[in-house]
């Protein structure tokens, strides 16, 4: 079995397209399907079937796929897993999260990591859960980080953390350090978007009693995190936010947490990989380096 037609299988696999696989691998589209076709006869089996113009792998293509994969995974890393030493510590480390570890997390962890070993170089990929999980899932990234791993087969954790949300306000807008849930319809809010994690996080610990969103004194509603930062700061309202965006301003002074009675808002986020797949020694590095500075939860 020839190495490079696994390569060319993973990279059709992947993109679901031989048009794409082709283009990635500076190839004629008909190199891709003879390397593909004597793949097939070789293994006495068919990879992919043709539906519409989607590209679809077998039940034998999915097999293939996870050996194959590990296979070229095992090749790229003889001579790291021979020469594994801190010198050898090096290569690209693409890792995929969701908005606050990806933003608020890794930055500062990779420019810690990097002055250990400053061969080293960070790709940090920002989207929702599901499309980081089905990165992970499919290939295109070895690490994620992600808020849930319930029901998602083929997926493991490697390291468990928490992040608290909290309700924090320039210091002096709110007199009381402490209030009850009822007590913030009487302050002035600053929200993000309908379906945002805050508003979620308040519905799920039933500080809106089901009274309207319209039943809250809203002094603006802004679309990004750091700008919810920036106009808390600025003293336009208190909001709700990860503990993780907001430590530094917390340490700084610069703004305070008000305390709401009876409620934390705790939840975790999970460093994942796919199970069974092999992970290079720079990767592994920096899996140990992660569970050293976060802790665990």
């Amino acid at each position: 079995m020839d190495v490079y037609q696994l390569q060319v299988f993973l990279s059709v696999y992947r993109h679901k397209s031989f048009t794409a696989a082709s283009d990635e691998l500076n190839l004629t589209q008909p190199s891709v399907s003879i390397h593909i076709k004597k793949l097939e006869e070789e293994l006495g089996v068919k990879l992919f079937d043709k539906v519409g113009k989607k590209t679809i792998p077998t039940k034998e293509g999915t097999l293939l796929f996870g050996r194959a994969e590990e296979i070229i995974e095992r090749i790229k890393d003889i001579k790291s897993d021979i020469t594994s030493t801190s010198r050898e510590i090096k290569g690209i480390i693409s890792i995929g999260a969701t908005t606050i570890p990806g933003s608020y997390v890794i930055p500062s962890l990779a420019a810690e990591f990097t002055k250990r070993y400053p061969e080293v170089f960070f790709q940090i990929i920002i989207g929702e859960t599901k499309k980081i999980s089905d990165m992970v899932l499919e290939g295109q990234l070895l690490l994620g980080i992600v808020d849930e791993i319930k029901g998602i087969e083929n997926l493991e954790c490697l390291h468990r953390f928490q992040d608290e949300l909290v309700l924090v306000a320039s210091p002096g807008l709110i007199q009381k350090k402490e209030i009850s849930p009822l007590g913030l319809f009487k302050i002035p809010l600053l929200m993000r978007e309908e379906g945002s994690e805050a508003q979620r996080s308040m519905q799920r610990h039933h500080l809106l009693h089901k009274i309207s969103l319209k039943a809250l004194n809203v002094k603006a509603i802004l679309g990004s995190t750091d700008s919810l930062r920036e106009a808390v700061k600025a003293g336009l309202g208190a909001t709700i936010l990860s503990k993780l965006v907001i430590r530094d301003d917390l340490k700084a002074g610069l703004v305070e947490e008000i305390r709401i009675k009876g409620v934390k808002m705790k939840r975790h986020f999970y460093l994942i990989a796919r199970k069974k797949r092999a992970i290079s020694e720079h990767y592994l590095a920096f899996v140990r380096f992660f569970a050293e500075k976060i802790p665990s939860a």
